[in-house]
């Protein structure tokens, strides 16, 4: 019995998916667990792997958009991909000759009136038949009246290129234009002295990785930053829900990740309660999954504020666009060694510019501005974090 290729759910709110690529060809042969194709939904990315050992027959194409709970393809279980080997007869010995093979009709003279059949020679008892090829019911996938246009056309003067936008790349447009329309953003900036954590990793950076496996790097002082500054404004780590003000009382912190795909956020969890080594290695790990299209739904749901580093980048100011229903986002930036006045005199430093746009609806601007200057104050003395204070 053969195995359904079905698109697996990915949340409520996505009906459809796209078919980004298959890793197998058609009748090719595959064993379970083996990766069959990935498919796009507006959030993520989702590989399908193979439940049982056999050959796939594909029924949907890369570029096709398929409802979820669609089959996009089968494995006929048992199959070895490949057809039974034909028994080679023994090379003929001394003098003898081979008897010449009878020629086979052609599919020609197959449709012309029957040819006496000769006297059959003694053979082997055939194998049995081999079953059927069930056929893909198609009726659940998107029949186009014309063929598949492919990914990207050039006019002919070759200069513009237009290709249609990823259901991901659509998401992300339609979410930034609806937090633009529901939300009055306002954005206030304030500038870092980066000189004491930067001496701090030089410090323990080789005590840290030989015990921890991981570098210390700039964000999980970032986070611990933001947790000490939503503990401080409480009216920060909420949301508006129709004509109520939520409060959130836990610190799931956002971190936003770019990908050749586009921009996701996943979430640490309870990053409160986390040691850095342990945000450091989740960082890494939801940086790897993004990279690699395995981020799931849940990896993204639920949390309460987001860190956008453009930094890496080398963007030096910009004001980042909330994540709904979030009501804040704090913007990190390239650190610049610039001159700056210490106790009366100029001296150079290493100094990033800061960014928290939010929502005036729930947050004042001083709230907002006292939220900023906490995670100045934790970042310029980072023993404040270390010690709570």
């Amino acid at each position: 019995m053969p195995f359904e290729i079905t698109v697996p759910p990915a949340g409520e709110s996505i009906t459809s998916a796209v078919i980004s690529s298959w890793h197998a060809t058609d009748g090719a042969h595959v064993a379970k667990g083996d990766v069959l194709v990935t498919v796009d939904t507006d959030k993520v990315s989702t590989e399908i792997l193979a439940e049982a050992e056999g050959t796939l027959k594909i029924g949907a194409q890369p570029g096709d958009e398929v409802k979820i709970g669609a089959v996009i393809g089968q494995i006929l279980e048992g199959a070895a991909g490949a057809s039974t080997p034909t028994a080679v007869p023994n090379p003929p010995k001394g003098d003898e000759k081979p008897e010449p093979t009878p020629p086979q009709p052609t599919a020609r003279l197959a449709e012309a009136a029957p040819v006496p059949s000769p006297v059959p020679a003694p053979v082997p008892a055939a194998a049995p038949a081999a079953a059927p090829t069930p056929k893909i019911d198609l009726a659940v996938l998107p029949k186009p009246s014309a063929p598949a246009p492919p990914p990207a056309s050039s006019d002919e003067t070759g200069r513009i290129t237009r290709q249609r936008m990823s259901p991901l790349r659509r998401k992300i447009a339609a979410h930034l234009v609806n937090a633009q329309q529901t939300a009055a953003i306002l954005t206030t900036f304030n500038e870092c002295d980066m000189t004491e954590v930067m001496n701090l990793r030089k410090l323990l950076q080789d005590g840290f990785v030989a015990r921890h496996g991981v570098k210390l790097g700039f964000m999980s002082f970032f986070i611990k930053a933001v947790v000490e500054a939503l503990k401080t404004v409480p009216s920060v780590n909420g949301r508006i829900e129709g004509d109520d003000l939520i409060i959130n009382h836990f610190y799931d912190i956002g971190v936003a990740v770019g990908t050749e795909r586009g921009l996701v956020v996943p979430v640490i969890r309870d990053a409160d309660k986390k040691s850095f080594a342990e945000l450091e290695k989740e960082i890494i790990h939801y940086a790897g999954r993004a990279k690699e299209g395995k981020i799931t739904l849940e990896d993204l749901q639920g949390g309460v504020f987001t860190i956008s580093n453009g930094g890496v980048y080398g963007s030096l100011l910009s004001t980042p666009i909330l994540n709904p229903p979030q009501s804040a986002i704090l913007g990190m930036h390239t650190i610049q060694q610039r001159p700056v006045a210490v106790n009366g005199k100029v001296e150079i430093r290493p100094m990033m510019y800061l960014a928290l746009s939010y929502d005036h609806r729930q947050i004042d601007g001083k709230e907002a501005v006292t939220f900023l200057l906490r995670i100045k104050d934790c970042l310029e003395q980072p023993s404040r974090l270390l010690l709570e204070v």
